[in-house]
């Protein structure tokens, strides 16, 4: 048993707590704020740069898909880079190169380049958010994860009102006569303060040298998301064709490959893109689709209620943020709740925050059913608050629930897959719930139906999903397994009972 504790042992799990822990995960969540705003704050600014550059559908359909596209690729080869190179110096890199080409798109002289400088600031992300809760992971002991994950839940409602919200801001402000371009540009100040923090507050984290890389399962496992996000996000403009499916059955065809793959790898006894072990732990993967299919909910809910707001009753991208605002003050709420809960019942605060999502979403087909021609944003604030509630309580609990099973010298690859599995779960969301909204609110308006009515209607019917979505996550939640904690050297080891 020593033996192979002197193999696996690592100099950075053997160190006690860092005793700027704190100040380091506010770098963290500072790098994971400005990547999750910069998804929401394009979606404002969309007219503006169709006018802008004459662009067609398609490319602006490009301009977001792109991003996505990229980030979903890069996660899993970038959180094992990290663990192989160094985390702290790949999340230094990351932060770096998403301030630069951040600074490119705001920039860009013509669509193609803008499109070009999306797919590299999505790499960019890619680099570094498998770090960011790696890191976590690594430098809080298990009594205080808890805690630290549930300001991941406060960071994300954010960054979802905050993106309409700062979007609006700056369009209508006009800055040196910029137009949409400061939505970018002002990601260079606040990437160069996360630069100069990180390196400053962030323990040193060496990289494992023993782990090689594995460039095939690179290959496998880009190919595979790319054929499944792909369809997901581009199915619906070329009308769901027999392509799409079956890229769809080529993706689930890739995964099995990828699989049996890095499984030989293991068996052979050869570092892993994913740990075959990761893979074969029905807890971690369990979890990991739970994941997928809690953000799908999240994801296409904020996508149709943006259009609901703003294309169905006029509001502006200021005023279509504020409406939201209910969101993040449940998830702040809970985010304090969740702190003094710290680790405990972690299985059944998944399960009470998807609950409240329910409540909160049947709450706003009640309120959308009630609208007329005219709409009183104070009528969503109960239910919006309620999702906020539920979506804090339960972030923080399924990321440490998830991750609980993934010993600290794979988090970077757990992490990159978990966030992996968020991303596409968002593209299944806005595809699923994008095509019952505009399916419906379309047929709503070919047959002659006033558009307050059609937008209602679509609106409606799209909230089902959620329901739905929210509802699996707790039957999976029912099935999990107490997960085990892992001790400073990566074994699998007794949980610890807390509070």
């Amino acid at each position: 048993m020593s033996e192979m504790t002197n193999r696996t042992r690592h100099p950075e799990h053997e160190a006690e707590p860092h005793p700027r822990r704190w100040l380091a995960l506010f770098i963290l969540l500072l790098a994971g704020f400005m990547n999750l705003i910069d998804v929401t704050i394009v979606n404002v600014a969309l007219p503006r740069l169709q006018a802008s550059f004459e662009a067609t559908s398609s490319q602006i359909e490009w301009m977001v898909a792109a991003y996505v596209l990229a980030f979903a690729l890069g996660l899993l080869p970038f959180g094992r880079l990290g663990d192989t190179i160094g985390r702290k110096r790949m999340f230094l890199a990351g932060v770096t190169l998403f301030t630069l080409f951040s600074g490119f798109c705001g920039l860009a002289p013509s669509m193609t380049s803008l499109i070009l400088a999306r797919i590299l600031q999505g790499f960019a992300g890619a680099m570094m958010m498998p770090q960011v809760l790696a890191i976590v992971q690594v430098i809080f002991p298990p009594s205080e994860r808890g805690l630290a994950f549930s300001f991941f839940g406060l960071s994300a409602g954010l960054a979802s009102v905050a993106g309409p919200l700062v979007g609006g801001l700056l369009i209508q402000a006009d800055i040196l006569g910029l137009d949409w371009r400061p939505i970018f540009l002002v990601n260079l100040p606040v990437g160069i303060v996360t630069i100069l923090a990180g390196w400053a507050l962030i323990p040193p984290m060496p990289g494992n040298r023993a782990l090689s890389h594995d460039p095939a399962g690179v290959l496998i496992a880009g190919i595979s998301v790319l054929l499944l996000v792909f369809p997901l996000i581009e199915g619906r403009g070329f009308g769901w064709p027999a392509w799409a499916f079956i890229m769809v059955a080529a993706a689930f065809a890739g995964l099995v490959c990828f699989y049996v793959y890095e499984r030989s790898r293991a068996l052979a006894g050869r570092t892993q893109l994913l740990p075959a072990s990761l893979m074969a732990n029905g807890g971690y993967m369990l979890g990991s689709l739970m994941s997928m299919i809690f953000f799908s909910g999240v994801a296409g809910f904020f996508l149709v209620f943006a259009v609901f707001l703003q294309t169905g009753f006029g509001l502006d991208p200021l005023w279509s943020g504020l409406t939201t605002i209910p969101f993040p003050c449940g998830v702040l709420v809970a985010s304090f709740v969740s702190g003094r809960l710290r680790g405990r019942w972690s299985r059944l605060r998944i399960a009470a925050g998807a609950g409240l999502l329910i409540v909160g979403m049947l709450g706003m087909i009640m309120v959308v059913a009630g609208v007329g021609d005219t709409l009183n944003h104070w009528h969503f604030v109960v239910p919006l608050a309620l999702c906020g509630f539920g979506m804090g309580i339960a972030i923080s609990s399924l990321f440490q629930t998830v991750l609980a099973n993934v010993p600290p010298m794979d988090a970077g690859a757990g992490s990159g897959a978990l966030q992996s599995f968020q991303q596409i779960g968002s593209a299944l969301g806005i595809a699923i719930t994008g095509e019952i909204f505009f399916s419906v609110l379309e047929r709503g308006l070919r047959s002659g139906a006033a558009s307050h009515v059609a937008f209602v209607e679509a609106m409606g019917r799209a909230l089902y999903y959620e329901i739905v979505a929210f509802a699996l996550v707790i039957v999976l939640v029912l099935m999990l397994k107490r997960p085990a904690e892992y001790g400073s050297h990566g074994h699998a080891g007794p949980v610890r009972a807390e509070g």
